[in-house]
């Protein structure tokens, strides 16, 4: 029967035993016979191999229509089913004949059990917990009222009703919402971190867990009604001892293992085992095998090892194994069945009362909320959203005989055209950017009676102390505001997607917190507490959960939304007990650098070398000049913190003496990262007009010193810069240097071991010092133009935007640099 030519019919399949050859793998190659795809092996190598290129080259087709990957998934499912190759018969006979479905369809089975393992994996159970009464009034309204009008149309559309229970896989299809495909649309289209996006997305996560749980009740009915009580009573008795027995002897194991030792294989190899052995126990049960292996992925205890596991899973099941499910699919979707005219218009009213019933239940909320309806409009179109557990739901509804082919396909092809939708609706819900321009990008261009806002990003609470310090010398008052975010960065790690949660100081907290929650809770109020210390302050504080290889991007998408005038970043090293600076972890390097190349605004790299233990804030500050857009932008902050009568300024400003070493302008000396085609005079008078107002402002304010030094190389540079050190400054504000070039520079920049700092800020960094203090590396954001060229921030018009402070005079401290040649305006 297996040489036989005939069509794909997943009835006669479902109840035939089909006939066919025993042969596995071939034993004499080409030379046993004219046909090399008989064997079952080599057939479904082929399968396998051929699905997944379809699939890929129709992702990679539909990319232009920012259509999510599902949608080419199941078009290339389709595409290698009956529907549309299947129906040439060569195709058909030699890469899926009917014998080896028996052979494909248990594979591809396998797969999801694995694909749901790794849904349970990414679920994060806490947040339910932590969802809104807004959201979780939307997942509620979302889940039940459609699943009344599928559980209705399923007996006002469908002629053949011989199973009874096809109402229930009807109605638990319309009630997915895929969370893993929404969450990546919505990031995508950058809504993810507004009201719509967090309401939607907080709802899509109460909704795919029920839709687990109508799979398990729609399969445990329709597959003994009698039994079915047990069946579930069963599998609620095996999720408890999942939850209360085995969770906690993998926590033990977890804790015995040695930090930083890593998983071995063996636990790995042992975790998979548990998955296999968690679908045979539901199966038996009586539920869907997939029911035990999402449990089983819920529970595993540790973040780590959830991201151990996704790392050597993931790209392996979703972008090799499930392929060939979405085949399977495809071969059991026939469009040739919805053959009258009568059948397609009973697709098309599907169709449309299926995409409007989501969008209905958030309009009935709002008669009974303060749910805005533009926002219900958005939320139910982008509920919209499936999935693999849509498949999952029908095709086990298919199997059970629930569903009939024309059923299953008229669904298919609903779940397809839903999907579509949501790109354009989050596209169309994408909010427009602000039409005020964006002026107060740096600090230098920042009006002292206008608020200053501040994006303070947080990798754990030991940077708190130092960037608060920093906040309180940043002389806040009532007159000159500041508005601070403490965005905490938390490394995504065995999560669906990147999420946001903005904390409100005046909520309690979850009675038994995670260490994250925990992290959060004493960010928040560190943060209130400077807050109500403090004159003209306002403080949020942000959670961000985000990969490491796309935390920049995710800081500079935040800070695009905040309009700040300046980003702060810690450094990635810290010092230790022994006072050496230490790793702390080398992707924050990665993503200060990438922060460095795209923020909307200019950044600062906060450093603490121990001021944060001894001070409260920094009362003796430094600013090191040598010139250019960054220095200008360190002696703009600085001169903001000059106004508090706490302060004492020193600014110290380095020049190249006639007889140094000339070097060629057009050389950079950053040639690992950004480099700017900068004007070098435009830039020289540019510092000298910005030096000269600062030192007619401050003319007559004793507590700033402004001190100029000519030097011959960077030897004499370093020297002066150490033996600064014997006053005692709190906090040195750096300039990175972007692009400037410099005979006292020059040497330093080829021994950098941090790049990123510029190679004063490296020296500062990384040489010992008696004292202790802060830096902070500032680097100031600069408009390209068109054309590619640059135009730094005060460029021909800073002096309409520079309040100037009431002031002062050069003063000739600094006795321990008298050794070094002052400047000499009049005979220079």
């Amino acid at each position: 029967m297996a040489g036989q030519p005939m069509p794909t019919d997943i009835d006669r399949l479902n109840k035939t035993i089909l006939c066919y050859a025993e042969t596995i793998y071939r034993f004499n190659g080409l030379w046993e016979g004219p046909d090399p795809l008989t064997p079952l092996i080599s057939l479904f190598l082929i399968q396998l191999t051929f699905s997944m290129i379809v699939i890929h080259l129709l992702v990679y087709a539909l990319k232009p229509f920012h259509q999510p990957p599902f949608i080419a998934e199941i078009l290339g499912g389709i595409l290698l089913g009956p529907s549309a190759l299947g129906r040439v018969n060569a195709y058909r006979t030699m890469m899926f004949p009917n014998y080896s479905f028996k052979v494909l369809e248990p594979m591809a089975h396998l797969f999801i059990g694995y694909y749901a393992f790794l849904a349970g994996l990414k679920m994060d159970v806490r947040a339910i917990t932590r969802t809104g009464s807004k959201a979780l009034k939307v997942a509620i309204a979302g889940t039940i009222i459609p699943f009344l009008f599928g559980s209705s149309a399923y007996f006002i559309f469908v002629n053949d009703k011989s199973n009874k229970f096809g109402f229930l896989f009807w109605g638990a299809a319309l009630t997915v919402t895929g969370f893993p495909l929404l969450s990546k649309v919505l990031e995508t289209q950058q809504i993810l971190h507004t009201e719509i996006g967090k309401t939607a997305m907080a709802s899509a996560l109460i909704s795919d867990m029920c839709s687990w749980a109508f799979l398990a009740v729609a399969f445990a009915v329709s597959s003994s009604p009698a039994n079915s009580p047990w069946s579930l009573v069963s599998t609620i008795a095996f999720l408890l001892l999942c939850v209360f027995y085995i969770r906690p002897v993998l926590s033990w194991i977890i804790q015995k293992t040695p930090e930083g030792q890593g998983y071995s294989e063996f636990y790995i190899c042992s975790i998979l085992t548990g998955v296999a052995l968690s679908g045979v126990i539901t199966d038996m049960c009586g539920t869907h095998p997939m029911i035990g292996a999402f449990i089983f992925g819920l529970i595993i205890p540790n973040e780590v090892l959830e991201a151990t596991i996704v790392e050597k899973l993931d790209d392996f099941v979703m972008g090799i194994l499930m392929p060939v499910y979405f085949v399977v699919c495809g071969l059991r979707t026939n469009i040739d069945v919805i053959s009258d005219s009568s059948s397609w218009i009973v697709v098309g009213v599907v169709i449309v009362l299926a995409c409007t019933m989501k969008t209905l239940s958030s309009l009935i909320l709002t008669m009974f909320s303060d749910l805005p309806v533009n926002e219900a409009v958005a939320v139910g179109l982008l509920s919209n959203a499936k999935g693999v557990l849509v498949l999952i739901i029908l095709e086990a509804g298919q199997i059970q005989g629930a569903l009939s082919t024309e059923t299953y396909s008229i669904m298919v092809i609903a779940v397809l055209v839903m999907t579509m939708f949501v790109t354009p609706a989050a596209i169309w819900f994408r909010p427009v950017q602000s039409t005020v321009p964006y002026k107060r990008r740096t600090l230098q261009k920042a009006k002292s009676d206008e608020e200053l806002r501040i994006v303070a990003c947080i990798y754990n609470t030991r940077n708190v102390p130092t960037i608060i310090n920093l906040l309180r010398t940043s002389n806040a008052s009532t007159r000159s505001p500041i508005s601070v975010v403490a965005l905490q960065l938390v490394e995504l790690v065995g999560r669906a997607s990147t999420m946001m949660v903005v904390h409100n100081s005046h909520s309690a907290g979850p009675r038994n917190p995670s260490h994250i929650e925990a992290q959060a809770d004493q960010i928040t109020a560190a943060f209130d507490n400077y807050e109500l210390r403090s004159e003209g302050v306002r403080t949020q504080a942000v959670t961000a959960r985000c990969a490491y290889t796309t935390m920049d991007e995710d800081i500079c998408t935040f800070a695009k939304d905040s309009r700040p005038a300046l980003i702060i970043i810690p450094f990635h090293k810290q010092q230790n007990i022994d006072g050496e600076m230490e790793d702390i972890n080398p992707s924050i390097r990665s993503v200060n650098e990438g922060v460095l190349e795209n923020a909307p605004c200019s950044v600062g790299i906060l450093i603490d070398r121990g001021l944060a233990e001894s001070h409260d804030h920094a009362s003796n500050i430094a600013v090191l000049f040598f010139g250019g857009p960054d220095d200008r932008e360190a002696l703009a902050y600085a001169w903001r913190m000059a106004d508090n009568t706490d302060v004492r300024l020193t600014v110290v400003r380095f020049i190249p003496s006639t007889d140094a070493q000339q070097l060629d302008p057009d050389e950079s000396i950053d040639k690992d990262h950004v480099t700017l085609p900068i004007d070098y005079e435009s830039e020289k008078l540019l510092d000298d007009d910005y030096l000269g107002n600062f030192k007619t402002a401050t003319m007559k304010d004793k507590s700033i010193t402004y001190c100029e030094l000519v030097l011959n190389d960077e030897e004499e540079a370093i020297k002066a810069i150490k033996l600064m050190d014997e006053n005692k400054h709190d906090l040195y504000l750096v300039g990175r240097g972007r692009g400037m070039v410099s005979p006292l520079t020059s040497g330093l920049a080829d021994w950098c071991d941090c790049p990123e700092l510029g190679p004063i800020g490296d020296l500062l960094v990384t040489s010992e010092f008696e004292s202790s203090f802060s830096v902070l590396i500032v680097q100031q954001y600069i408009k390209t133009d068109k054309d590619g060229s640059v135009r730094s921030a005060t460029a021909g018009d800073f002096g309409d935007e520079v309040a100037m402070r009431p002031s002062v005079c050069e003063s000739d401290g600094f006795e321990s640099l008298n050794s070094f040649r002052r400047w000499d305006h009049d005979n220079n």
